[in-house]
């Protein structure tokens, strides 16, 4: 049962929103408000959607405002999305990566999936690094050479990413046969991934309005197809973040409908096997 929201109700829940998880909401969504949050409204208690931001606001325990930014953030995600990322990563990136731990040049390689929803774009880059590592001998790669730091604001999401085991129709989006063979193992109804690949990840709510500076330096960031909820103003932001935790030279990744055009002067435009991809500007 849907509760009707009332416009001033509206203003208040989507200005709630965007300042505690950065989602920016159109006024044509009040749809989106009325479908995800009817039902928290009504078992908090509440008579109308005035009472429950009253309520939310309140909550010093952030309890009910992480159900709330649960309901609303959008998980979408499937294994090796977009496929051409993943083309740079194993033509172009892996192979200055292992150059630069066999030169010395770095201990390791730091890559942060932001927003990294139930994993599966985190574990496709470590067992994209495991198939690399295997077709060009280069164990350097995964033996303790690449730390995959995934982040996202929802606590549902982290809990399946952490545990790593899939239904069937997660694992119909985007793996093959072949790899899903390899590194998962069939677990009643579930799929299981592997220990080695999981270890490669580490995973930790975070949200992207906050500093970055506890997450240490990057080689690479995968932020895709998320900034577009954002506000003008927090992708300026954002960006400018993600370049300061950048290492020199380091990259970065957004989504294929997404752009720093108007955001960011910050880093240089490549492309590679038809993928368009970001590398910080040396200044």
């Amino acid at each position: 049962m849907n509760i009707s929201i009332e416009q001033d109700e509206f203003d208040l829940i989507r200005q709630y929103i965007e300042q505690e998880c950065g989602i920016a909401l159109e006024n044509d969504k009040t749809y989106l408000i009325e479908s995800r949050l009817s039902r928290m409204v009504l078992e908090n208690g509440c008579d109308n959607f005035r009472e429950f931001y009253q309520k939310a606001k309140n909550d010093t325990s952030s309890q009910l405002r992480d159900k709330i930014v649960d309901a609303m953030t959008t998980n979408e995600t499937l294994w090796f999305r977009d496929n051409h990322p993943y083309e740079v990563l194993k033509t172009v990136l892996f192979p200055k990566f292992v150059e630069q731990l066999r030169n010395k040049e770095r201990p390791k390689i730091r890559i942060w999936s932001a927003a990294c929803s139930t994993g599966q774009e985190p574990y496709s880059i470590g067992i994209l690094a495991h198939e690399y590592a295997k077709a060009h001998n280069a164990p350097e790669l995964i033996n303790g050479g690449i730390e995959i730091i995934a982040t996202d604001i929802s606590t549902s999401a982290l809990f399946i990413a952490k545990n790593a085991r899939y239904d069937g129709i997660s694992m119909s989006r985007g793996m093959s046969p072949d790899i899903q063979s390899q590194y998962f193992a069939e677990a009643g109804r579930a799929f299981q991934l592997n220990d080695e690949i999981k270890k490669m990840v580490q995973f930790q709510q975070f949200n992207l309005q906050n500093s970055f500076v506890s997450l240490g330096s990057f080689d690479l960031v995968m932020i895709r197809n998320v900034a577009i909820y954002f506000s003008a103003d927090f992708k300026k932001d954002l960006y400018a973040k993600i370049a300061t935790a950048l290492n020199p030279g380091g990259y970065m990744f957004l989504g294929s409908s997404e752009s720093l055009m108007g955001y960011s002067d910050a880093f240089d435009l490549l492309k590679a096997d038809h993928c368009l991809y970001y590398q910080k500007r040396m200044t």
